[in-house]
C-alpha cells in the first residue's frame, strides 16, 4: 500500500457526507475508517483536540505499545494516521446542532455552519475534578481520574482515593492489587455507594476509610508528595502523605448539545441500539466516552468508532441506492 497522502476537498454541493465531533480515540478511529472509504470525513475539533488521552501521561494497556506511549504522542500519531487518508480538520467550538432535520447542521463559535448527511458524536465524557489549586498542575503527575489507566504506576505505595459512590469503590477495590495502602476519603459518615460495593471495600485490608474529611488541596512540587485534609465536622486540619491521588467522583458525559434531541440515561449518557452506535436519529451515531459509562478505555472508544464509520458508511450505501 502507498504512503502517499490523500488529498481531499470539501464536497461541491457544500454538504458533508460525514462529520465526527471530536478527536478522541473514538473520533480519530472513525475518521480513519471513513476515510479509507472514501467518504472524504471533516472532523471538528472542540477546545481539547485529542480528549482525555491529551491528559494522560504514559499508556501502557494499548496493545502495539509493549514500551508503552505517552498519551499525547499516541493522539498524534492517530490524527497523523487519519490525515494519510484524507481527512479534513476544522477548529473551534460547535455552539449548537440541529438534527431535527437533513442535511443536519452545526453552528460553530466563529459564525460558520456545517451542513451534513450524516454525525458521527464521540465529544466523550470529562472526568469530574474537585477544582483544588493543584489538580489540573499535577494531573498525570501523581494526580489521576482513572485507576485501571494509572493504577499500575503506583504498585507498592501509599495513595488515596476520593468519593463515596459505586466509582469510588470501584477504584479503590481495583487500586489494591498494585498499592500498599488505599486511603479512601469521603465528605460524609456513610457511603452512596451500593451495599455490596461498599462491603467488598470495607472488607479490604489494604483500604483506609477516613469519612467526614474533605481535600482540602494537594501538596507536591513536580509530582504528588500528600493532601491536606480538613474534617468538615471539627474543622481540624491534617495531612496525609500519598505519593498517588485518585478523583473518582464520577464522569460527566459531553452530551449537552443534544439536550432534548436525543435520547440519554439518567446519567447523560447517549443511548445506542444495542450492538451498534445508532442513535434514534437515521443518521446520528455516537461512539466512545459519550455513549459508554462501563469500560471508559481508550481501546474501547477506538473499536467504537470504527463501528460509527461503517454504520455511517452503510447508512449512506442504502440511503444512496
Amino acid at each position: 500500500m502507498s504512503g502517499t497522502p490523500v488529498t481531499s476537498s470539501s464536497p461541491a454541493d457544500g454538504i458533508e457526507n460525514v462529520v465526527i465531533l471530536g478527536t478522541g480515540p473514538a473520533g480519530l478511529t472513525a475518521a480513519i475508517y471513513a476515510a479509507r472509504a472514501n467518504l472524504t470525513p471533516l472532523c471538528v475539533e472542540g477546545t481539547q483536540p485529542g480528549g482525555q488521552l491529551t491528559i494522560t501521561s504514559e499508556v501502557e494497556n494499548f496493545p502495539g505499545f509493549p514500551n508503552g506511549v505517552q498519551g499525547p504522542e499516541m493522539m498524534v500519531a492517530f490524527r497523523q494516521q487519519a490525515e494519510r487518508f484524507g481527512t479534513r480538520f476544522k477548529q473551534g467550538d460547535v455552539q449548537k446542532v440541529d438534527i431535527t432535520k437533513r442535511p443536519f447542521t452545526l453552528s460553530l463559535a466563529d459564525g460558520s455552519e456545517v451542513k451534513t448527511k450524516t454525525l458521527i458524536i464521540a465529544t466523550g465524557a470529562s472526568a469530574k475534578l474537585l477544582g483544588l489549586k493543584n489538580e489540573s498542575r499535577l494531573m498525570g503527575r501523581g494526580v489521576s481520574a482513572c485507576a485501571t489507566c494509572d493504577g499500575f504506576f503506583f504498585r507498592n505505595q501509599d495513595i488515596a482515593v476520593v468519593g463515596g459512590g459505586d466509582t469510588a469503590m470501584e477504584e479503590a477495590n481495583f487500586l489494591t492489587r498494585f498499592a500498599k495502602t488505599v486511603t479512601l476519603i469521603h465528605r460524609r459518615d456513610t457511603f452512596r455507594a451500593s451495599k455490596v460495593m461498599q462491603d467488598r471495600v470495607l472488607a479490604n485490608p489494604k483500604v483506609k476509610v477516613i469519612y467526614d474529611t474533605g481535600v482540602e488541596d494537594i501538596i507536591g512540587d513536580q509530582e504528588v508528595t500528600g493532601l491536606k485534609l480538613k474534617n468538615l465536622k471539627t474543622g481540624e486540619m491534617s495531612e496525609l502523605t500519598v505519593s498517588g491521588f485518585f478523583v473518582a467522583i464520577g464522569h460527566q458525559p459531553n452530551t449537552k448539545l443534544f439536550k432534548d434531541q436525543l435520547k440519554t440515561t439518567d446519567a447523560d449518557y447517549l443511548i445506542v441500539q444495542p450492538g451498534t452506535t445508532k442513535t434514534e436519529i437515521p443518521g446520528v451515531f455516537a461512539a466512545g466516552d459519550v455513549a459508554d459509562h462501563v469500560y471508559r478505555q481508550a481501546i474501547t472508544a477506538a473499536g467504537t468508532g470504527c463501528m460509527a464509520a461503517i454504520d455511517a458508511e452503510r447508512y449512506l450505501e442504502n440511503e444512496h441506492h
